[in-house]
């Protein structure tokens, strides 16, 4: 397939699953066979990827991408074995930094939740395409990537605004809202992968859904009181 299907999420994945390092093999760039050039695009999510490894104490060079043709079957021979001996070399993931294994596996784990996030957050730089490997070099700085994993915005609905029309519910990619036809809805803030579906999605005549960031959500109303009173809600407006 294409490397430029190789999503941030495949690299994570495999990480958390255990695996001690990930190679992606991608066409030479400027040679791509279809319109799309998705190497570009891959080694534009690797760059992304390595900062974002380094923010949680992982070696960067675990991940690597190399371009190449299929004639380069010497080559690509030479590169997997020199990636073979600087994993080994590094140690299992997590021995190599001097971090738990379960601890490495809960950092990764909680960078997976925010997937959609990043793609989101980072959805311009994302697209860019330069024609040069060097122009590369700098796209990603460690401090964007700390401010990035620092401003992880948290989304929650407004009991005194939500009139339970059950649009953000449907939307929601994750199914992390609970509630029905006269109940308030309610984000379970352990099932949001923060994407802000609910937000973009929410009438604006509503506004119920709250975008919140740098403070605690509220906590959720208690089930008891998520009935709707309609004709109340008529009354009073």
């Amino acid at each position: 397939m294409c490397s430029g299907r190789v999503d941030l999420e495949f690299v994570l994945r495999a990480l958390s699953n255990g695996s001690d390092g990930v190679f992606i093999g991608g066409c030479r760039l400027n040679e791509c066979n279809y319109i799309t050039h998705g190497n570009f695009h891959a080694l534009n999510m690797v760059l992304l990827c390595k900062k974002i490894m380094e923010h949680i104490g992982l070696n960067p060079d675990r991940l690597r991408i190399e371009f190449m043709s299929s004639g380069d079957g010497i080559r690509f021979a030479e590169i997997i074995d020199d990636f073979t001996g600087q994993v080994k070399e590094m140690g299992p993931l997590g021995i190599g930094e001097n971090l738990d294994k379960d601890q490495v596996k809960s950092k990764i784990d909680e960078i997976r939740k925010l997937i959609p996030y990043i793609k989101m957050a980072k959805r311009d730089k994302l697209e860019q395409r330069f024609d040069t490997l060097k122009e590369y070099e700098n796209l990603y700085t460690n401090e964007e990537i700390e401010q990035l994993l620092k401003d992880v915005p948290s989304y929650y609905i407004d009991p005194d605004k939500c009139r339970a029309c059950m649009i953000c519910a449907r939307k929601c990619p994750a199914e992390a809202i609970t509630g029905g036809k006269n109940t308030i809805h309610v984000i379970d803030q352990e099932k949001c992968i923060k994407c802000g579906t609910c937000f973009e999605a929410c009438p604006p005549r509503f506004g119920a859904v709250q975008k919140i960031t740098g403070e605690p959500v509220p906590p959720p109303v208690a089930e008891e009181k998520r009935v709707l009173n309609k004709k109340a809600v008529k009354t009073k407006a």
